[in-house]
């Protein structure tokens, strides 16, 4: 089998400003399979950015993958990690449109097979997957309001919540800033008991003391795990919070490949991973890097913040996983809107498919309706 063409689409999210990339590889035995990158540090409304994706993208395919067999998933890999940037790193706009293209890849092989993905990488661990929100609506102001949200969430079945009191670019450092997030915290703890975990989910705006003021302060509340305390750049500094605090610390969706979460493990700086298949590699290191920690006894939750095939794929890993915890689920209605059939999820925990391939696929007519660009090749 080989691959013979492709379909770039950028679909514009309603009333969110995103926009998600998906790639859809054909090949000569009339099997397609599709994958995702929807990068998301670089998809709120900027156009010029998607433009950047999708002629990396474009150039990925045609140099590396047209006219060669979608099961040396390996050896195209290594392609492009060393042949074609023996000059320069490959950074987060060519590993994840890599990471399509490898998705892609999996979906054809699975479909081939007429097996899921994970039955390809060892097969099912877990025949139902533990699931968290990201708490909708402002995540700072009135605690009791906050607390109220939370509550909704765990009502509708979750067992974690996530949020971010703490915000950006303000001044964190502050004491009375810093009584006001524990105020939340411990508000949302007296809503929800024991019932549901409650994830910190900063995005790396504290220095390391500011970070380990924070965490002492509200280790009392059992937090879940806190996350991206301190920057991912310095991993020393990372690990000084997690010796510092009993909190979990959590860390994964902004870094790319088996290589920068090595570092992470090999220096204790983190328990949990977040890495994101649709950004971090593909399926196949996100599986690689889930093997890492489990070696080191660190446990996997995968961010999801695009689309349905970045939750497909993450799904996937989870499902052959063992040190599977928990899988972010961000999902819109749009999400189910361009699929065939919808995720699987009720009352807090996602059922994995059973369909070969990704497991979903996407409804290429409402995909189209909601694209900006297509290429074609």
């Amino acid at each position: 089998m080989k691959i013979t063409g492709y379909c770039i689409y950028v679909v514009d999210v309603p009333k969110t400003g995103r926009k998600w990339l998906f790639l859809k590889l054909n090949t000569d035995e009339g099997i397609a399979g599709f994958g995702e990158c929807s990068w998301h540090g670089a998809w709120h409304g900027v156009n010029g950015r998607a433009a950047v994706f999708v002629e990396d993208l474009k150039h990925i395919v045609q140099e590396f993958v047209i006219g060669k067999s979608p099961y040396a998933i390996e050896r195209l890999w290594y392609d492009f990690y060393l042949k074609g940037h023996a000059s320069r790193r490959p950074g987060p706009i060519s590993t994840s449109a890599f990471s399509a293209i490898e998705m892609a890849c999996w979906d054809i092989v699975g479909k081939a097979a007429a097996q899921p993905v994970y039955n390809l990488l060892g097969g099912m661990v877990w025949d139902k997957l533990r699931s968290y929100s990201y708490l909708p609506g402002p995540h700072n102001g009135d605690p009791s309001k906050i607390a109220e949200a939370a509550l909704s969430q765990v009502e509708r079945g979750f067992t974690g919540i996530k949020i971010d009191p703490v915000g950006h670019f303000e001044s964190h450092q502050m004491l009375g800033r810093l009584d006001e997030v524990e105020s939340i915290i411990k508000a949302v703890r007296q809503a929800v008991g024991t019932r549901c975990d409650i994830f910190l989910g900063t995005h790396g705006q504290f220095d390391t003391h500011t970070a380990i003021r924070y965490a002492k302060r509200l280790e009392p509340y059992e937090l879940g795990w806190f996350e991206e305390p301190v920057q991912t750049e310095n991993i020393d500094e990372l690990a000084r919070v997690a010796r510092a605090t009993s909190i979990p610390i959590s860390t994964g969706e902004r870094l790319l490949t088996k290589f920068e979460f090595t570092k992470v493990l090999e220096k204790k700086a983190a328990s949990i991973l977040q890495m994101d298949p649709s950004s971090c590699g593909g399926i196949l290191e996100t599986k690689k890097i889930a093997a890492m920690a489990d070696g080191h006894y660190a446990v996997i939750a995968p961010h999801m913040y695009g689309g349905p095939l970045s939750l497909a794929a993450s799904i996937q890993v989870d499902t052959c996983s063992t040190n599977f915890f928990i899988q972010e689920y961000n999902v819109l209605d749009f999400h189910n809107e361009i699929l065939t059939e919808p995720l699987q999820w009720k009352a807090g925990w996602i059922t994995p498919p059973t369909r070969p391939g990704l497991g979903y696929e996407l409804n290429e007519e409402a995909v189209i309706r909601h694209a900006s660009n297509q290429v074609r090749g």
